[in-house]
C-alpha cells in the first residue's frame, strides 16, 4: 500500500476499505456519496481517473457506525479520530493505527479527478462507464436504497466492482439495535442486516464476489451531539448506563473505557459486480 502511504496517514478503518476495494492505477472510478467524504482523496492517488459525486447535500450529519471490542480483552487498541470522535477496530489483525481525522487525507482532488453534483437514483452516466465504483456509509441516505443500487451497477463495466461500506446488523440479531439509533435520529431507516443488504445488491443486478464483516467501538458523547435535543440525548445516555449496570439490553453493547462511555456497531465491505 505505498500509495496510501504516500498521500498520508489515514485512519485504520479507512486503510481496511482502501485494502479491500484493491484499487489499481487502470481503474476509472465513481465515488458517490452525500456530501464531501473521505474517498475521493484516499482513492485520488491510486487509480487513474476519480469522479467523485455528491448526491444530496450535506443538510445533516449522517452517523458513521463503529463497533466492539471484548470486555475481557486485556490488550488496549490504538485510537483514532474518525468524524465525530475516535474508532477502535475490534480486529486483532487490524493495522497499526495513525491518529489522524480521516476527512484530512492530504490530496486533493486534480486534473485526472472531478467533483460534480448529481442523483444518486439517476446518475448522469451511460452504462459500463466505470470500472470501479463505490459508496461509503450513504446507501440509504441518497434515495431509495434500491434504485441507487441499480444506478451504481448499471454505470459499472461488465467484470468491473462496485464497493458498499455500510453498518449493518448481524443475520441473528434483532432490530432491537435500531430503536435508540431512532430515538438519536427519528428519520434513521433502520439498519440492514448482513443478508438482507446482500439480498439487495443481488435483487439489483449484482454479483457478491467478497464480504468484509467487522464491528468498530467509539465513544457515545460526539454520537450523542446528532440526537434531535438534549432531553433525547440524555434518554439514550441512560439506557447505556444501565445496560453496563447490568439493566435491560440496548442492543448497542456499552463499556466504560477511561472513564467514557463506549458502544458498538457492526461495519461491512461488499464487492460485487453487475451481472451482464
Amino acid at each position: 500500500m505505498t500509495a496510501i502511504r504516500e498521500s498520508g496517514a489515514i485512519a485504520p478503518h479507512l486503510r481496511r476499505l482502501l485494502e479491500f476495494v484493491e484499487p489499481g492505477r487502470d481503474d476509472v472510478c465513481l465515488d458517490v456519496a452525500r456530501g464531501d467524504g473521505p474517498m475521493p482523496a484516499a482513492l485520488g492517488p491510486q487509480v487513474g481517473h476519480l469522479t467523485a459525486v455528491d448526491a444530496m447535500p450535506a443538510a445533516r450529519a449522517v452517523p458513521a457506525p463503529a463497533a466492539e471490542r471484548g470486555a475481557g480483552s486485556a490488550r488496549r487498541m490504538a485510537t483514532v479520530e474518525f468524524g465525530t470522535g475516535p474508532v477502535r477496530i475490534a480486529d486483532g489483525d487490524s493495522p497499526p493505527v495513525a491518529t489522524t481525522r480521516e476527512d484530512r487525507v492530504p490530496h486533493p482532488l486534480g486534473p485526472d479527478h472531478v467533483r460534480v453534483k448529481a442523483d444518486a437514483t439517476a446518475l448522469p452516466y451511460r452504462d459500463n462507464t466505470f470500472s470501479l465504483v463505490t459508496a461509503r456509509f450513504s446507501l440509504y441516505n441518497l434515495g431509495d436504497p434500491d434504485h441507487v443500487l441499480r444506478e451504481l451497477l448499471r454505470v459499472c463495466r461488465p467484470g468491473g466492482r462496485v464497493i458498499i461500506a455500510d453498518l449493518v446488523r448481524g443475520n441473528l440479531a434483532g432490530p432491537d439495535r435500531d430503536r435508540i439509533e431512532r430515538l438519536r435520529d427519528p428519520d434513521h431507516p433502520g439498519t440492514p442486516s448482513i443478508a438482507r443488504l446482500t439480498e439487495m445488491i443481488t435483487s439489483a443486478g449484482g454479483s457478491i464476489r467478497r464480504l468484509d464483516v467487522f464491528t468498530v467501538e467509539r465513544p457515545i458523547e460526539p454520537w450523542l451531539a446528532g440526537a434531535c435535543d438534549d432531553a433525547t440525548a440524555e434518554r439514550i445516555r441512560t439506557a447505556l448506563v444501565d445496560e453496563v449496570d447490568g439493566g435491560p439490553k440496548t442492543g448497542a453493547k456499552p463499556r466504560v473505557i477511561g472513564g467514557e462511555l463506549w458502544f458498538t456497531q457492526t461495519w461491512a465491505h461488499v464487492a460485487a459486480e453487475p451481472i451482464p
